[in-house]
């Protein structure tokens, strides 16, 4: 028998684990919970690398970062047309380029983004009048 500490859910619990071909103890008993193990201390958010000024000429559409990643590309200016589906951003995520596309069709009214930037999961990166 070997015995493990396994944490579920931040409850920590003593089981035994038998090896293939011994025998199971006569007496086997319940592992009662343990006391969880203290937690690491939150890191502090780090700064803020510059804040986000509104654009004035926002559209009413939004475009939102679809993943946690870096912008790898603009593909549409500010002023261009596109129709639903045409990518106005590449975002790279995961080793992945991922195309965030137009939900409707529109213009470009403004990208709030600039290449090589990181943004997070649902953070505006452009916006369609």
């Amino acid at each position: 028998m070997e015995n493990y500490i396994i944490t579920v859910n931040g409850v920590s619990y003593e089981v035994q684990v038998e090896k293939a071909g011994e025998t199971a103890s006569p007496a086997p008993r319940a592992a009662a919970p343990r006391a969880a193990a203290p937690k690491a201390a939150p890191k502090a958010a780090a700064a803020p690398a510059a804040p986000k000024a509104a654009p004035a000429a926002a559209g009413s559409v939004k475009i939102t970062a679809g993943a946690a990643g870096k912008i790898f590309k603009i593909a549409a200016a500010a002023g261009t047309a596109v129709k639903a589906g045409d990518t106005v951003i590449i975002l790279e995520a995961m080793k992945m380029e991922i195309p965030q596309v137009a939900p409707q069709d529109g213009v470009v009214a403004s990208i709030n983004v600039t290449e090589g930037q990181m943004v997070e999961a649902g953070e505006v990166i452009a916006t369609l009048k």
